[in-house]
């Protein structure tokens, strides 16, 4: 047992379900209130229009007809997908039912056999219309099932209710069939395969949609960790732990040697391997010799002096 939602609070639990609303005319204060109460509310009910037509059928429901003054229901799901917003307050969709089933959408337990018709559910359901000619011919778009699928899944979700407060009107009333009539994709419009996908929705979030997941956040994958920045390093001063790239500083040291292949090692491996250390003393080697020579030259010149002078 509920207080009826707001007009506001009532568009915003549709919105916040993903449903398309419309907002037709003066619905906020179009309703029967004068002609009984409306709540406590215990549920949503499901019916078909018997009528064609998306304007027309919502025209119908806003102003009734001689027999029975409208509203006909809350909302009108047309089969564009588009829900109408007709009425807020008490309506004339359910008439009279049965108080068993009353007691069981209350209770949320399996529906009895509807037998009787001793109960006023105009004061005790929000009714949802759907664009349908109920002649068992007359299809259900697939996005006109599912909008009407999010309108009973958000007034659930609003109040607390589970999926067992949803009930069509041929659960309600003996001699009422609807909503009946083929839904695209899925064979006849059966209200428990309904029921299954409202309480499917109802383990989602509000703006859930069929196909998609609510997945528990992911670990994230551990990060690599960023390859050391080539080193630029003047010629002359390098410590042996640091890495050096063998096609930087290494071809700057021995630039016509065309074996050296990318890549990085240290300093020290660069020596243990005898690589530099062969280069670098065949250029020691090769400075000394210079030396040598041209300190014979020099002895030489100082000898052929000390001769000369003797």
């Amino acid at each position: 047992m509920a207080t009826p939602l707001t007009a506001a609070t009532l568009l915003a639990a549709l919105r916040a379900e993903g449903c398309k609303v419309v907002e037709h005319r003066s619905w906020r204060t179009h309703n029967r209130n004068h002609k009984g109460p409306w709540g406590p509310v215990n549920g949503v009910m499901i019916h078909h229009t018997v009528s064609s037509g998306e304007d027309s059928s919502v025209a119908l429901c806003y102003n009734g007809h001689a027999s029975l003054p409208g509203p006909l229901c809350h909302t009108v799901g047309g089969k564009s997908g588009q829900l109408y917003m007709v009425g807020h307050g008490r309506a004339n969709h359910a008439g009279s039912g049965d108080d068993d089933v009353l007691r069981a959408v209350v209770n949320e337990t399996g529906l009895p056999a509807d037998n009787e018709t001793n109960t006023d559910g105009n004061r005790h359901f929000y009714g949802l219309e759907i664009v349908n000619l109920g002649n068992g011919k007359d299809t259900y778009p697939a996005v006109q099932y599912e909008a009407a699928v999010r309108w009973a899944a958000a007034l659930c979700r609003a109040h607390g209710w589970a999926a067992e407060s949803v009930i069509g009107h041929k659960e309600w009333q003996p001699g009422k069939i609807d909503p009946h009539g083929p839904v695209e994709g899925r064979g006849s419009f059966d209200m428990n395969v309904f029921r299954r996908d409202v309480a499917e929705r109802l383990k989602h979030p509000a703006n859930w949609s069929p196909g998609t997941s609510t997945p528990a956040p992911s670990k994230p994958a551990p990060s690599k960790p960023a390859p050391a920045p080539t080193p630029t390093l003047p010629e002359g001063d390098v410590k042996l732990s640091d890495q050096i790239a063998l096609g930087d500083w290494v071809k700057k040291q021995w630039p016509t040697d065309k074996g050296l292949t990318d890549g990085r090692i240290t300093v020290n491996t660069a020596l243990g391997s005898g690589y530099a250390h062969s280069r670098r003393a065949a250029e020691a080697s090769d400075e000394i010799l210079k030396q040598l020579e041209a300190l014979r030259s020099e002895v030489a010149q100082v000898r052929a002096a000390i001769t000369k002078g003797a």
